[in-house]
């Protein structure tokens, strides 16, 4: 098997695993949704149809938060705009790597804490948003925030708040229809024409479903999150042709102790590392624990995409 070294490899490879997530994602989910509308409404009920209808569902309660995302997200955080004049050095980095990219300037903000830390967010690249928080632009050299920069604005150049947005809908889909299975047994509602072996079997296999799979659908979203990183880190590797910069950046930002107070569950995602403290470093991805604890997290292992960074060096 050969060994993935250069940045290219990376961006291939990666992106070729999301969308075989994605595809085996939207598999699993219809195949559940159809289980359960089947048990809940019995084999006569056009359960495809149902699959359609709670995909819309799902889909307008994520309307909101896609086109809004960036407002909201910003809004909650207390970030400030920031302009040429007011900070013409991060300006002018933002806006040469937005010519390297192919990409407009985004809007770029700034926020107030001492952690290190950077996100993305917006619908597309028209309508992107790039904020730093005031402690990376204080603790990370120019080499160290270009590596940063390019890594977020390659998130907006991949569209990943458009594919997350859609694993969402896939997770709220399911979510949505394995509360109401359950909830319509607890109260004595759905089909209850289980006199035929066929009819006990689905539902059955649609109790274990709408029990078990929102676990996995949420495990599938965060495999889909943690891959989109990795990704991320090798596309903007492809920008700045260094990738000891990003690599120096995610082990210093990592490093740091400082609480990220702005910082959410609901939000952690987008920060280029998990602001959220979890396992020390050493443990994570060598043992039971740390592997199982690795499944939950929005982000790959730190150590693990420093290894791929260091393995493009000089390979680009």
């Amino acid at each position: 098997m050969a060994t993935i070294n250069t940045a290219w490899d990376q961006v291939s490879s990666n992106t070729l695993k999301t969308w075989a997530i994605m595809i085996l994602f939207t598999i699993f989910a219809v195949g559940v949704v159809y289980v359960i509308t089947t048990a809940w409404l019995g084999p006569d009920v056009d359960g495809l149809g149902i699959v359609g209808m709670a995909f819309i569902v799902a889909g307008v309660m994520n309307f909101v938060s896609y086109f809004w995302s960036d407002k909201i997200v910003l809004g909650i955080s207390g970030a400030k705009p920031v302009d040429e004049k007011s900070n013409k050095q991060l300006y002018h980095l933002v806006e040469n790597l937005c010519i390297a990219a192919g990409l407009p300037t985004p809007k770029i903000y700034t926020l107030e804490d001492s952690a290190p830390n950077a996100f993305a967010t917006g619908r597309d690249p028209k309508h992107a948003a790039i904020c730093f928080t005031t402690g990376i632009l204080q603790k990370l050299n120019k080499q160290e925030l270009e590596g940063v920069t390019a890594h977020e604005l390659s998130h907006v150049g991949n569209r990943d708040t458009l594919l997350l947005s859609v694993v969402s809908v896939l997770v709220g889909t399911i979510a949505l229809l394995s509360d109401w299975f359950l909830r319509s047994l607890w109260f004595g509602g759905g089909n209850r024409d289980n006199d035929n072996k066929g009819s006990a079997i689905f539902m059955v296999l649609a109790l274990v479903a709408a029990i078990l799979a929102p676990i996995v659908a949420t495990l599938i979203q965060l495999a889909v999150s943690r891959r989109r990183e990795f990704l991320a880190d090798a596309s903007g590797v492809l920008l700045t042709r260094y990738p000891e910069g990003l690599a120096s950046a995610l082990l210093k930002i990592s490093s740091d102790k400082e609480p990220l107070e702005a910082a959410n569950r609901g939000t952690a995602h987008l920060y280029i590392v998990n602001p959220l403290k979890g396992l020390p470093a050493g443990r994570q991805g060598h043992d039971a624990v740390g592997f199982l604890a690795g499944l939950f997290n929005t982000h790959p292992p730190i150590q693990a995409r420093i290894k791929a960074l260091q393995e493009m060096e000089g390979k680009i």
